[in-house]
């Protein structure tokens, strides 16, 4: 069993070990492009939930991005992650925004 494969199986340091992967192998490829990576959790069954900032935010090539860079570069080092999964965040001034719209008066 790897290194990996324990943490995962105890879930000590799991989430440390996927943050020190993504600082010093994607992060710097995203910010390269203007862009970064916020790690939001590991599950329990080996999902890795992230959210891209900046540049990679709203780049038509965010889905490309998350399978070959973040991905990829996790599996690397840790094959037993099954997946990669984005959080997308919705500002509040979005949601006020669209709830004005929504509440108007139909005529």
């Amino acid at each position: 069993m790897d290194f990996c494969s324990s943490l995962l199986e105890n879930g000590a340091g799991f989430m440390q070990k996927i943050q020190q992967i993504i600082e010093e192998k994607i992060r710097p490829a995203l910010q390269s492009h203007h862009g970064d990576i916020e790690l939001v959790e590991v599950t329990a069954d080996g999902f890795v939930k992230v959210r891209l900032t900046g540049a990679c935010a709203t780049c038509p090539g965010s889905q490309q991005t998350l399978s070959e860079v973040v991905e990829a570069g996790l599996k690397e080092v840790c094959p037993e992650i099954k997946g990669v999964i984005p959080v997308f965040q919705v500002s509040d001034a979005l949601i006020q925004e669209a709830l004005k719209i929504l509440r108007r008066p139909k005529n």
